[in-house]
């Protein structure tokens, strides 16, 4: 999904700046997935499975559409190309913001995990 992207960097600050969202992104998704897994009796294998899949399609998907789509598409002309990248926020940069995004949703996902995990032995505890 495509967010604004307006007042993001270039480059790595770029890219860096996209992993924060994702991990942010990361650390709500999986405390829904959490809540909802301990409900319905998941293990945390599938916690983190539909949290890091939901992750990424919240956070990283316009950007991974993007790069996919300029790697594979047939741009028959010139005129096309240049409309195409010109709907895309720092284009030279995608593939940066694309890794910092799956890196950002797998660290967020791990700071989920330890935040709920000691909640949830916090609470068992009685403290």
């Amino acid at each position: 999904m495509h967010y604004d992207q307006s007042w993001m960097g270039y480059g790595t600050l770029g890219g860096l700046e996209a992993g924060l969202i994702a991990l942010v992104v990361g650390v709500l998704v999986f405390g829904v997935f959490h809540a909802l897994g301990r409900r319905a009796g998941w293990h945390y294998g599938a916690q983190f499975g539909w949290s890091y899949l939901v992750t990424l399609l919240l956070a990283a998907s316009g950007d991974l559409w993007d790069l996919v789509y300029f790697n594979y598409a047939q741009l028959q002309s010139l005129q096309l190309l240049k409309a195409k990248l010109a709907e895309v926020h720092d284009p030279d940069g995608i593939g940066t913001r694309v890794f910092f995004e799956f890196v950002g949703a797998g660290i967020g996902l791990y700071l989920g995990y330890l935040l709920f995990a000691a909640l949830l032995r916090r609470r068992a505890r009685g403290v």
